[in-house]
């Protein structure tokens, strides 16, 4: 399986003062992380919002992506079209996809408001965007003449929310979508706040049959069902039924685990068992992360490489924080402490079911079976997560291979010591130690 980016966090290009260059600052960065292993980026939105400093979570024009003077500005916080086709054929030079993070629920900076005839209420609901193209008013939204109440989805802030049943909105979100797979070069989507609209729409956009180099192209979809496990999954019913189930969710309720695990005292690891995550269930179907743009305040604080070790090693499609990455250092190229090591080990062993060996409050422990085929040989691997704070923990388990060397290949925690390389007995046991809160991942040496 492969390993994305998330590109960006809150306010990135302000705090790093870098305000309308953004694109350029992920393409000096690219060629470097397809060296690291990095599969994609996750882009933020492109498009012009009610301000041209916004990170555009909150869309006005779909077709500026920075280059018409409006909304305070030309540039969008991000960049502008140019840099952004530049950034797009500089990641694909280094083997690096991109997504596209589609806001097409709500909106926001309206040039007039006007009265919807059908209830009375005033809104701001006319868009005269300067790009000329999906031009909106009243019946664009709900309640509209195609749908009087606004019988999907939830609001959000008390933006006005698209009908996607008006045929006008329909077809300029598949237009949009187009501008995205077709002319930019954007290998997926990233489908913001999916509680505000039909799983319907998600399906018909991933399902349309896109073009590009002369071919049909299938993008990659996840969305942000921001939820717990149970509507996680009947949501990834619904959109999948329409789809060919190919539709991922973020999986928000092992992040939640995760970051007890890094920031509750004495957390129980027998939880991180018990199925309520994405990944347990449909791991075909998660992306699984441990920090974004949204966390804020609810950011894990201690211990994060506990959540990338986990992230990395088990199944589903790990999405890696640039916050994390670059502004808390945890890449730590050229160690085996941090996500390079974790990334290269994904990539390189972590194929086949897993399979939990030992978990007690304090231990957890687990083997990765290994995959083989025509293109993939990733043997396999063990990983040992130990909660205790003060000293090395592991125990005896029995692995899949018998008589077989085991070497550490990333490793990290309250104890800097190198741990040993382990062999298994002839029944496949061996005991695996991991240092005090921290991790360790053992892979199978052939000679």
């Amino acid at each position: 399986m492969a390993v994305m980016m998330q590109a960006f966090y809150w306010d990135a290009p302000k705090l790093e003062n870098k305000e309308g260059n953004w694109w350029n600052v992920i393409a000096e960065r690219v060629e470097a992380l397809g060296k690291s292993g990095f599969n994609a980026l996750w882009l933020p939105p492109v498009s012009k919002a009610s301000d041209h400093r916004s990170m555009g979570y909150d869309p006005y024009d779909y077709w500026d992506l920075g280059d018409f003077d409006q909304k305070g500005g030309v540039k969008t916080l991000w960049g502008n079209r140019a840099e952004l086709e530049a950034l797009a054929a500089k990641a694909h030079q280094s083997g690096i996809g991109l997504y596209a993070d589609m806001v097409i629920n709500h909106n926001s900076g309206a040039d007039e408001e006007e009265v919807n005839p059908l209830d009375g209420q005033k809104r701001w609901t006319k868009f005269k965007p300067k790009s000329g193209k999906f031009p909106r008013d009243w019946n664009s939204f709900h309640p509209s003449r195609f749908e009087q109440v606004m019988v999907e989805g939830e609001n959000y802030a008390g933006f006005p929310h698209l009908c996607h049943r008006n045929p006008e909105v329909y077809k300029a979100m598949f237009d949009y979508a187009r501008l995205m797979i077709e002319e930019l070069g954007f290998d997926g989507f990233r489908f913001d706040f999916v509680k505000g609209f039909g799983a319907w729409m998600i399906g018909v956009l991933s399902k349309y049959r896109y073009v590009r180099d002369g071919n049909e192209f299938t993008p990659y979809v996840v969305a942000e069902m921001w939820s717990g496990p149970q509507d996680i999954e009947q949501w990834i019913d619904r959109v999948n039924g329409m789809t060919d189930n190919q539709i991922a969710a973020f999986d928000f309720p092992l992040r939640y685990k995760l970051k007890d695990v890094c920031d509750t005292l004495n957390y129980d690891l027998r939880n991180l068992t018990d199925g309520g995550s994405v990944v347990m269930k449909r791991p075909m179907h998660a992306a699984t992360f441990v920090d974004n743009h949204d966390m804020g305040e609810n950011a894990i604080v201690n211990d994060k490489m506990l959540a990338y070790s986990f992230i990395l090693v088990h199944e589903g499609y790990p999405c890696i924080f640039w916050y994390d990455y670059f502004n808390n250092g945890l890449g730590r190229g050229g160690t085996p402490n941090g996500i390079d090591a974790l990334v290269d080990v994904h990539h390189h062993y972590a194929g086949g079911d897993s399979q939990i060996l030992h978990a007690d409050p304090d231990l957890y422990i687990m083997q990765r079976v290994g995959f083989k085929n025509d293109e993939v040989d990733q043997p396999g691997l063990v990983y040992v997560l130990n909660n205790l704070g003060d000293k090395w923990s592991g125990t005896s388990v029995k692995t899949k291979w018998p008589n077989q060397k085991f070497r550490p290949m990333a490793w990290d925690g309250h104890d800097n010591a190198h741990p040993d390389e382990r062999t298994t007995d002839g029944d496949g046991n061996a005991e695996f130690p991991a240092p005090p809160r921290g991790f360790a991942v053992y892979v199978p040496v052939f000679e």
